[in-house]
């Protein structure tokens, strides 16, 4: 499968199918999202929010969550509002989300049927590294862009001029609904 993307690369760049995708690094609808990794929001997301290239700074991880108050989500949106000018921020969970009634348990039987070892994994805890809290997902989804769009605009980082919104797409029709707060 890689020697069929690199292939593709190779054709893309000669034909300058790039071309149509040049733009400044400096988002000119001035807003970064935060939305989930799901692969149904890959062209889903920006073609229901009517965003091109170069309209917005996407960040994207499993659940559209913050994990840590100073981790690279929010190290992401910080550089997004201080060095490329966002304004706004949208939170865009969606629905049928697989972060959703994550089980880390189950989660860390799957990662020793794949060859990581229980000494490994005892040795991380032992680190401090709560797994429990790290590989939870969410219960409710609206309650989870509650917490997301909270943890920015309470963050000390954050200024207050920054709008932080929070939506839920679906999956299937792009529909956007907003989460009330």
């Amino acid at each position: 499968m890689i020697e069929d993307i690199l292939k593709y690369n190779k054709e893309f760049v000669v034909n300058k199918g790039y071309e149509k995708y040049i733009a400044n690094k400096y988002p000119s609808k001035k807003i970064a999202i935060l939305s989930c990794m799901d692969t149904r929001l890959t062209e889903l997301l920006p073609a229901a929010l009517g965003l091109k290239n170069g309209d917005a700074q996407i960040i994207k991880n499993a659940g559209a969550v913050i994990s840590h108050p100073f981790g690279s989500v929010i190290r992401s949106l910080t550089v997004a509002i201080y060095e490329l000018g966002v304004t706004d921020i949208m939170v865009i969970a969606h629905s049928d989300c697989g972060a959703c009634h994550l089980n880390s348990d189950q989660m860390i039987e799957h990662m020793k049927a794949r060859g990581v070892k229980q000494e490994t994994i005892d040795m991380i805890r032992f680190c401090g590294v709560d797994f429990n809290s790290w590989l939870y997902g969410f219960e409710d989804t609206e309650n989870s862009v509650r917490g997301t769009v909270s943890a920015i605009i309470n963050h000390p980082l954050i200024p207050n001029d920054v709008h932080v919104h929070g939506f839920i797409i679906d999956s299937v029709t792009g529909a956007l609904t907003p989460v009330e707060f």
